[in-house]
């Protein structure tokens, strides 16, 4: 049996495993090595389909997301360039489950919301924290710290993003995200009466969005064809934002006009894609989140599947006294669902930078949101 545990990152996904690791008897610590819970927090809001809702529930999370953010009546709509309606994107209702399409909420909140949680369930977080070495001897894993502390878990669960440094103890050779091509511009505003569901417009240069975060807060997002930019190169200003919104009327129009001025706070982040084969574990160390599946914003699917990892692996651990059966059941519940997220995303991404003609983008939404709305 699985008495203690080590996750190894306290992001979403992390802090999603650890709390529904605790839930079912195994005493978890988890090593953060941001200093606090807001400075490992990236980004401005984040998109909760009912498939991550129906996770967070199972953990005790959803109604608290819900009561902070917007919960939207529909997933989203999709607009012409131009502003005007041409389809309806509803979602796909979970069979039993009274939850919305969707929910928008900022992405501190939610660590707020899982760190709450997860302390008062018993986890511990250390933060400014993370390993040096890992040693599995097969009965248990004796772990370094970089405070020089040590400790012995049952298993480690790498949860500690695309750039993993658990991953190396289990996947061999070298494995890396790719840069597909686009980044994605990210900027909060204030919540128009026409922003209660995802609003998306498209453009042959590119997609852009709006999602609602909260009660009277909004975001935009935009998805430009560029080169891999560093963090200092000024493609983040307001001005360039403003260049590649230019081609909007409607919705995206106005706000360009309105709300992206020179003073705003715009986030600008690469979009990176990473799958990686089956098995996730080797030995007592097992995989999850990013550093198994990083996935494109294209979906909105990214802190979904990190937190439906956490819930199955909890699950699969609560059903197997032997970790290798475990792990296993964890893999296959989830390697080709998170597939299908990280392909398709791709998919939209590369349609969105012209090269996939003729490609339905809401099909495909479509039936990603039915195949997650199946049973984890």
């Amino acid at each position: 049996m699985v008495s203690s545990a080590l996750v190894v990152g306290g992001g979403i996904g992390g802090l999603s495993a650890a709390l529904a690791f605790q839930q079912k008897g195994i005493d978890t610590t988890v090593v953060e090595r941001q200093s606090d819970v807001h400075s490992s927090v990236f980004g401005v809001g984040i998109i909760q389909p009912m498939n991550a809702l129906r996770a967070l529930d199972i953990i005790g999370c959803a109604q608290d997301c819900i009561a902070e953010g917007y919960a939207a009546k529909r997933w989203g709509g999709l607009y012409s360039t131009d502003g005007h309606f041409i389809k309806e994107m509803p979602g796909t209702p979970v069979p039993g489950v009274d939850l919305p399409p969707m929910n928008g909420l900022t992405r501190p909140k939610l660590h707020e919301i899982l760190t709450r949680h997860a302390l008062e369930a018993g986890v511990t977080i250390r933060y400014a924290t993370t390993f040096t070495e890992l040693k599995d001897d097969g009965d248990g894993v004796d772990v370094t710290f970089t405070d020089g502390s040590t400790g012995r878990y049952d298993l480690v669960v790498g949860a500690d993003g695309v750039y993993s440094k658990t991953r190396e103890y289990v996947v061999e050779g070298e494995v890396a995200p790719y840069y597909i091509g686009q980044s994605a511009y990210r900027v909060n505003i204030p919540l128009l009466p026409e922003i209660d569901s995802i609003i998306l417009q498209a453009s042959p240069a590119g997609m852009a969005g709006l999602v609602p975060i909260g009660k009277d807060l909004a975001y935009l997002f935009y998805n430009a064809q560029m080169e891999k930019q560093a963090p200092d190169s000024g493609m983040d200003s307001a001005e360039k934002l403003r260049e590649y919104l230019a081609p909007f009327g409607g919705f995206m129009g106005t706000i360009r006009d309105e709300f992206i001025t020179d003073e705003c706070d715009i986030v600008l982040r690469p979009e990176e894609s990473l799958i990686v084969d089956a098995p996730w574990h080797k030995g007592r160390i097992v995989l999850m989140g990013d550093a198994v599946h990083a996935i494109t914003p294209h979906l909105g699917q990214g802190a979904a599947q990190a937190i439906e990892d956490g819930v199955v692996l909890a699950d699969s651990l609560s059903k197997h006294d032997n970790l290798e059966d475990a792990f296993a059941e964890y893999t296959d519940r989830r390697f080709e669902r998170c597939k299908l997220v990280v392909d398709t995303s791709l998919d939209i991404a590369e349609w969105e930078m012209g090269r996939k003609p003729g490609y339905d983008n809401v099909a495909a939404t479509e039936h990603v949101l039915e195949v997650m709305a199946q049973p984890l």
